[in-house]
């Protein structure tokens, strides 16, 4: 009872100081604008249905502006709608729609400058440039929000979610469909990306550059122009995400570029034209990550060294592991693959002969894309079997010296 009796005190105590304030055309105050102008720090603005057509919205006090079944925020194809400079504001519950488009000035639906603390949850926004944009900004929570666009080039559209100079960032639970990259991070340091859907953006999915010492876990990218590319990074956790059908010519599921010191593991990489492309990558761990039905499971380029790539499982690919050099500089050890033939005497799970992943075909293809059209002859048989019992082109001591005789189970 003492305790519920305090509480109630702190509630009173609040809302005597912090006011609410509806808006809408019904209300005293029918614009958004004049209630910020009139609203004091730490009060709530409540935005009733409605279209509010009021160009770009400044706000430079921590408020809490909540919408009431989502009403309609325009920037009538001219306009960024919320320019955020404050810390502690709440957005939450309203719907944006057709900001400006410009070449120079990259403008957003909401625009977040140089502040902390906020909180930007379950809001819509279609036919945006830039969806949600943060720069300079520390402790802020993107969570529930839907973002959709559909423009028909790069230049007419920006990103979904695209975050500079940023730090201690949570993009959690978001959809984002239809932009240039789903989620953008450039010079961003320990942030988490969590259970997000990045499907269709005609770039990436995710796009990493610059940006140290951050985690993903349990998101979906799905049918991307090129997937996802994490680039010049260091110390990046990226756990159990799924990696979908990002096909074409230049796709991958995860391009590495310049990548240190970061751990990939329970991903699952299933129709993509390259499940994981690796180039300039050193000291990374690849391990309990499933591969299924890709075109090249891992491209992993000579300039890669001192990677580990253990107990995954490689399944139903057209190759399941190229490189264009013949220096072996990574660990290759204890994976599945559905296509070695070897055998078990002492059933410790583990093939008695070691594994050659690297086809004599594939190695041809990689330097000659066109051979790709004898896929399937009785020619690609007979060279892949006179490469294995002597090996001319294919890097002799690239080996899984374990490999694994079934698939691991990672659930």
């Amino acid at each position: 009872m003492r305790t519920g009796f305090v509480i109630a005190i702190i509630i009173s105590c609040l809302s005597a100081k912090a006011a609410v304030i509806p808006v809408g055309l019904q209300e005293r105050v029918t614009r958004i604008k004049d209630a910020v102008a009139l609203a004091k720090p730490g009060d709530t603005l409540l935005i009733r249905p409605g279209v509010y057509r009021e160009g770009n919205i400044i706000l430079q006090k921590s408020l809490v502006i909540l919408g009431e079944s989502y009403p309609v925020l325009d920037g009538e194809n001219q306009y960024e709608i919320f320019t955020i400079h404050a810390d502690g504001v709440v957005i939450q519950g309203l719907k944006f729609i057709n900001t400006g488009v410009a070449s120079i000035n990259d403008l957003a639906a909401i625009k977040l400058l140089e502040s902390s603390r906020v909180r930007i949850l379950q809001n819509k926004f279609d036919n945006t440039f830039f969806g949600i944009y943060l720069a300079n900004s520390n402790h802020v929570w993107i969570e529930e929000n839907q973002l959709q666009a559909e423009a028909e080039a790069e230049h007419q559209i920006g990103n979904g979610i695209h975050l500079w100079k940023c730090d201690h960032i949570t993009i959690h639970n978001n959809r984002v469909e239809g932009h240039r990259d789903g989620i953008y991070f450039e010079f961003v340091t320990s942030s988490l990306i969590t259970h997000n859907h990045s499907e269709g953006n005609m770039r990436y999915g995710l796009h990493f550059m610059f940006s140290h010492k951050n985690e993903y876990r349990n998101n979906t990218f799905k049918d991307n122009g090129a997937g996802v590319a994490v680039m010049y990074t260091r110390e990046v956790t990226m756990v159990n995400n799924s990696f979908i059908h990002n096909w074409g010519p230049s796709a991958y599921g995860l391009l590495l570029k310049d990548i240190r010191d970061s751990f990939i593991t329970g991903n699952s990489f299933a129709e993509n034209s390259v499940g994981i492309f690796m180039e300039g990558s050193s000291r990374n761990k690849i391990q309990h990550n499933r591969f299924n039905q890709n075109g090249y499971a891992l491209k992993l380029q000579a300039s890669c060294d001192d990677n580990e790539i253990i107990q995954n499982n490689f399944q139903q690919n057209t190759f399941d592991l190229v490189t264009n050099g013949s220096l072996v500089l990574n660990k290759i050890e204890a994976n599945y693959w559905d296509r070695y033939e070897g055998y078990d005497l002492n059933k410790d799970k583990t093939g008695d002969v070691p594994y050659r992943p690297i086809s004599m075909y594939g190695t041809i293809v990689e330097r000659m894309p066109q051979a790709i059209l004898l896929w399937r002859s009785f020619l690609v048989l007979l060279l892949d079997r006179a490469e294995k019992a002597i090996p001319v082109l294919t890097p002799e001591n690239l080996i899984d010296p374990l490999p694994a005789m079934r698939p691991y189970d990672f659930n």
